[in-house]
């Protein structure tokens, strides 16, 4: 069951990522977000959802 949660995590992170390059806020700011997220995989996430700049992608 660890590992289910494991893919969904992951998932979700390469799924912020993607939005976070989709942004329009400095290289500087996407690195930060992205290293945030790969350092602190569930609590950069979190932090991201919240704070972080959105994509400007529109569904």
């Amino acid at each position: 069951m660890g590992w289910l949660f494991s893919v969904i995590i992951f998932a979700l992170d390469v799924w912020a990522i993607a939005q976070i390059i989709n942004t329009n806020a400095s290289n500087k700011s996407k690195i930060l977000w992205i290293l945030l997220i790969v350092i602190l995989p569930v609590v950069g996430l979190i932090i991201w959802y919240f704070a972080g700049p959105k994509s400007n992608v529109r569904l």
